[in-house]
């Protein structure tokens, strides 16, 4: 017998995703809210529209339902009295990826979004209980597959960049591979869709964005956009990586009006780091992921706007102020900038690489790649950090891992904590001496060919998962001349810049400065990149008191 939805149990709360609110919170939070009943079948709100209320269960069960009435219904969660409802786009202003639905009739406290977000900036303890919980909450949805369909094929590199976005930016989505999914090609058939109009995103079951680029399906899911029109900010910050984070933290909470704009995801080459150990503040370590998703939400509350994807395009000076251009929208206007774009990772130089960076070869090891080596043979080439965090992450899924890298000694590359690790787990096997001359597969990648270059020794290895972290060049390119390079690309600061006398990290423009991996001379650490940050917004207070501009506020 089929079991009522009405009656359906609670579910248990085992990782800190659904806590219940006590009595005097809830007393609290009644002040500001509003108290009304809920019969069964209301929908409180809807999976693919912005969630407007905090809502508290005081009596009664809501489900939180994935394709609500379609056929493809799923209950994610069931709630009782004292949980209250909402995911992170409550904070972020993202859609809502669930429909909330009444079970059991009773009541419920709703309190404005807004009201939510001051309560949440000026109360730590309430702040950190809803953080912890829609952080969890999220990669719970991650995890079980939920949100928008992307189907494709595993060999389109459009299909690859949509991945990637979604991925990035942590959003919750499924991937259906139309060689694996029979179902799947016949779902494209029946919608008309030819293969040329493939990859497709399905969202909230009816809406199918064929091909789409990252904003228009950035756009779709309701990620902020650039907006014409909303006149000259105090700060525009180019790159939301660590330090473009750092200093969007630190400007919007010192009354900086401040817009930042990235063209792929908040966190920068960070985001890409399975785990973090040596920062600051977290002894357990943290994912590079989930440290820009809490800084993004540190940024959000104090009143910064950040704009995902945003791809600068050119930086030009025009009356008084600075002009962002960026493709394929309006340009955005600011008394500063803070030029925060990183680096990019490097490339290998062999043979045909572009035609495996789709089906074989990856930059970064996130909870994406790692669904792709179940049980693979993995090979990472680098000896850095970067390739010793990928090591240990990707050895818990893949049935070896070896790591080819150029010279003797990781010593002189890798932090000692990450190669003492590497040597206490099975299955990793590091390859000295030892660089990759050519990329072998037949629509995918089969195997690499490496050779010892001591030795001269060739060797072939099988695999279908290579992962390049070889260092990365500067994201410098967009600048095209608008600020002073060094010979390697990066941006010149301070002493540095000959144009003038300028403030540390300041370049040869006033009012414009740079910050982390794209500037010249930067350590490349994470905690530095953030110091940099926070110490751009001082040096721009500095600025703004030479020239008399009066900061708008938010």
């Amino acid at each position: 017998m089929t079991r009522s939805p009405a009656t359906l149990p609670e579910t248990p709360d085992l990782c800190g995703a659904y806590p219940r609110l006590d009595e005097q919170r809830i007393a609290n939070l009644s002040q500001c809210g509003e108290r009304r009943p809920v019969p069964p079948g209301e929908v409180l709100y809807r999976e693919g529209e912005p969630i407007g209320e905090f809502i508290v269960i005081l009596r009664g069960t809501v489900a939180m339902v994935e394709g609500y009435r379609g056929e493809e219904e799923r209950t994610i969660a069931v709630h009782g009295p004292g949980r209250f409802l909402g995911e992170l786009g409550l904070l972020t202003g993202q859609a809502g990826f669930l429909t909330a639905v009444v079970r059991e009739a009773g009541e419920i406290l709703a309190v404005g979004a807004d009201q939510v977000r001051e309560l949440v900036a000026g109360d730590p303890a309430f702040g950190d209980l809803i953080l912890r919980a829609y952080l969890t909450r999220r990669s719970l949805l991650i995890g079980m597959d939920a949100g928008f369909r992307i189907i494709g094929s595993r060999y389109s590199p459009d299909a690859r960049r949509l991945r990637e976005f979604a991925a990035r930016n942590r959003l919750p989505h499924r991937w259906i591979d139309v060689e694996e999914d029979e179902e799947a090609e016949a779902l494209l058939r029946q919608l008309g869709i030819s293969p040329q109009e493939t990859p497709v995103v399905i969202w909230r079951g009816d809406q199918v964005l064929r091909n789409p680029t990252v904003a228009m399906l950035a756009k779709a899911i309701g990620l902020p956009v650039p907006r014409p029109g909303d006149g000259v900010c105090d700060l525009i910050i180019v790159g939301a990586g660590p330090a473009g984070l750092a200093a969007s933290v630190y400007g919007a909470s010192e009354g900086l009006a401040t817009i930042v704009l990235d063209a792929v995801a908040a966190g920068g080459q960070a985001s890409t780091s399975s785990r973090i150990d040596n920062y600051l503040g977290f002894p357990s370590g943290i994912s590079g992921a989930e440290l820009a998703e809490r800084a993004v939400l540190q940024a959000i509350k104090f009143g910064a706007r950040l704009t995902v994807p945003a791809e600068a395009c050119g930086l030009e000076a025009e009356d008084g102020h600075y002009s962002v251009l960026v493709e394929d929208g309006p340009a955005v206007q600011g008394h500063a900038v803070l030029i925060a774009t990183g680096a990019r990772y490097r490339k290998l130089d062999v043979p045909d690489l572009e035609k495996y960076e789709s089906c074989g070869v990856y930059y970064a090891a996130t909870p994406f790649e790692l669904r792709m080596c179940r049980q693979a043979q993995v090979v990472i080439v680098g000896g850095g950090n970067s390739a010793g965090q990928a090591a240990l992450y990707l050895s818990r899924n893949a049935s070896s891992v070896r790591m080819l890298v150029r010279g003797g000694d990781l010593s002189e590359s890798m932090s000692r904590y990450l190669i003492d690790a590497i040597n206490r787990t099975p299955g990793i096997e590091i390859m000295f001496h030892t660089e990759v001359r050519e990329l072998l597969g037949d629509g995918s990648l089969r195997a690499v060919r490496a050779q010892n270059n001591q030795t001269g020794h060739p060797v072939e290895i099988e695999t279908n998962a290579l992962f390049v972290f070889i260092g990365a060049d500067p994201h410098t390119g967009w600048l095209a001349g608008a600020v002073e390079l060094d010979d390697r690309g990066f941006v010149t600061t301070g002493s540095g810049s000959s144009h003038w006398e300028a403030l540390p990290l300041e370049t040869g423009r006033p009012g414009v400065f740079a910050a982390g991996d794209a500037r010249s001379g930067s350590v490349k650490r994470v905690a530095s990149a953030v110091g940099e940050g926070a110490m751009a917004v001082r040096l721009l207070h500095e600025r703004f008191s030479m020239t008399g501009h009066r900061q708008q506020g938010r």
